[in-house]
């Protein structure tokens, strides 16, 4: 059974959900913020208020994203890209030994359950370029200056 709560972060309102004692989706919304009710959306929500406040850089949450093989190889390539740095979409082709799977990584990035988490906003252009971003660019742009300014 699905277990959601909102929290209403700097990018906007939050749903994170747990199914099994694991993180299986955010969703941005705009619904009103509800209080978490299991210890694991507690402490998401805690990790995230961290994160965003720029005193987190690596999210420690029991994570199961739904999603086929290629997908998750992709999103576990995401988690691999260190806080406050930025990868192409050719770097994680290259990372999973398929150079040629640049649309497909793409995909996989757009389809990516657990934003914010899982660091799709950190995959940009090969020329440096943002590129598009499920949350809206506005929000990749924020959360990739937020990192930026905290990194240094």
């Amino acid at each position: 059974m699905d277990i959601s709560c909102v929290y209403y972060s700097p990018v906007g309102a939050l749903i994170i959900v747990e199914k099994e004692e694991k993180i299986v989706r955010i969703n941005f919304s705009n619904k009103k913020n509800t209080a978490p009710k299991t210890p694991l959306l507690k402490e998401a929500v805690l990790q995230l208020k961290a994160y965003f406040s720029g005193d987190l850089q690596k999210f420690d949450l029991p994570l199961n994203p739904e999603g086929t093989p290629f997908r998750k190889a992709v999103w576990h390539q995401l988690l691999q890209i260190p806080y406050g740095e930025t990868r192409s979409y050719k770097d994680i082709a290259n990372a999973l030994h398929k150079p040629n799977a640049c649309r497909a990584i793409g995909g996989a990035n757009h389809h990516n359950p657990i934003p914010i988490i899982i660091p799709c906003h950190r995959v940009i252009g090969a020329d440096g370029s943002l590129t598009g971003y499920g949350g809206g660019m506005d929000k990749k742009q924020y959360l990739l200056l937020l990192e930026q300014q905290n990194f240094n």
